[in-house]
């Protein structure tokens, strides 16, 4: 692959801000087509695919944000001499080329480019039909971007497939391809794992909790409860699980005061069998499985826990291993809980709307990342890339 130089990269990054500003009205008539042809009774999905002012502004934001990074191709990340005299460096490289597979959302076809370009990785990226009109704006600016710079369009490349064609593209892609990664739910992502005959990194799967132990500040929790859960639904960083210690005091008061609360603000509450008996006319919890659901709408479950290691137990079988948060006073209990528990972000006393690239200083994000190799959590500039052994010598032969 061609390692384009850091300038070369900021050069076409300034023009697809450019045009991004200058094709602003075009971008936005074409998303209001596609919300107009889209079922928005799918609040979640319609939330991702509407596009406005400020999120073109957030787009526009988020290109100058990675301009002004450093280039993470070529840094070096240990160097020594062997024994025999030569010098051994380890590297930063590219991957190659990603294939991205996503949902609804036009503006990941401007923030998985970005990072993907400036960390010298192609990209082929596979939106949803429902945000064709919105992705296809996008994707011509940034080959023109391309071509304004005298590189080729092949860098971003757009596909726009049917679920069957899509399934004999990862059967049998025209090139090589060295990472996929599908930014959905369980159904997009099982399906990827399927068919992909490469490298599939997981992301986008969220269900994520919220533990509330005994020395909990009350005050704290309402507040983070209600934002984990409602401030943006559609979000892989939306809370669905409520664990609280039955020896909290006043546990039927706080129950009751969580209820209404959650029910004034529209949400759906489920409670298991032990908190229901709190609140009457709450619906209980039926099957088991229902702990181990991404919801992506206003609907909640609260169960009540013996103690910290077992609520431990039950996030670490059911969660996402996205986010997960614990309401605590103690630093010592959130640090133990925190060391515990098997998420690729863990919380003190905060909101679990906070996992994001952005929010985490790391800037535009390819994805959120549930796997553990190569990377967990928001996959940003400085980590699309690998490593690669440099090796000088003079002669040296192994005995």
């Amino acid at each position: 692959m061609q390692l384009l130089t850091t300038e070369q990269k900021d050069l076409v990054l300034t023009s697809m801000i450019k045009l991004l500003d200058i094709n602003r009205g075009t971008f936005l008539e074409a998303n209001a087509q596609d919300c107009a042809a889209y079922d928005s009774t799918d609040r979640a999905m319609y939330d991702r695919l509407v596009m406005n002012d400020e999120k073109v502004e957030g787009m526009i934001e988020a290109i100058k944000a990675i301009r002004e990074r450093k280039d993470p191709i070529g840094s070096v990340k240990s160097e020594f001499f062997h024994e025999n005299g030569m010098k051994v460096v380890n590297k930063t490289a590219p991957f190659g080329t990603i294939m991205i597979i996503y949902e609804s959302r036009p503006d990941v076809t401007v923030e998985a480019a970005v990072v993907a370009f400036k960390s010298n990785n192609k990209i082929i990226l596979k939106g949803g039909k429902e945000a064709r009109k919105s992705n296809r704006i996008l994707v011509q600016c940034w080959h023109k971007a391309l071509k304004e710079n005298n590189l080729s369009e092949d860098w971003i490349t757009s596909l726009e497939l049917s679920r069957s064609e899509t399934q004999e593209y990862l059967k049998n892609p025209p090139g090589p391809i060295d990472l996929i990664v599908p930014r959905g739910g369980d159904g997009l992502i099982h399906f990827v794992k399927s068919h992909a005959k490469c490298a599939v990194l997981i992301s986008g799967r969220g269900n994520n909790f919220l533990y509330v132990h005994d020395d909990a500040d009350w005050q704290k929790t309402i507040p983070i409860i209600l934002n984990a859960k409602t401030d943006k639904i559609s979000a892989c960083n939306a809370l669905d699980k409520v664990l609280i210690n039955k020896t909290i005091i006043d546990l039927d008061k706080k129950l009751k005061e969580l209820y209404h609360i959650l029910c004034e603000n529209n949400v759906e509450v489920l409670a298991d069998k032990n908190a229901v008996l709190s609140l009457p006319g709450c619906s209980v919890i039926g099957q088991e499985e229902i702990w181990s659901e991404e919801f992506l709408a206003m609907k909640i479950c609260i169960g009540l826990s013996e103690n910290m290691h077992s609520a431990i137990g039950k996030i670490n079988t059911h969660s996402g291993g996205h986010s997960v948060t614990i309401m605590t006073e103690s630093m010592k209990t959130a640090s133990s809980f925190m060391d515990q528990i098997d998420s690729a972000a863990v919380y003190h006393n905060a909101s679990t709307r906070f996992t994001d690239g952005g929010q985490l200083g790391i800037g535009a994000e390819l994805a959120i990342s549930t796997d553990k190799l190569h990377h967990r959590g928001p996959l940003g500039l400085d980590q699309l890339v690998t490593n690669k052994w440099y090796i000088y010598g003079n002669g040296q032969v192994r005995d």
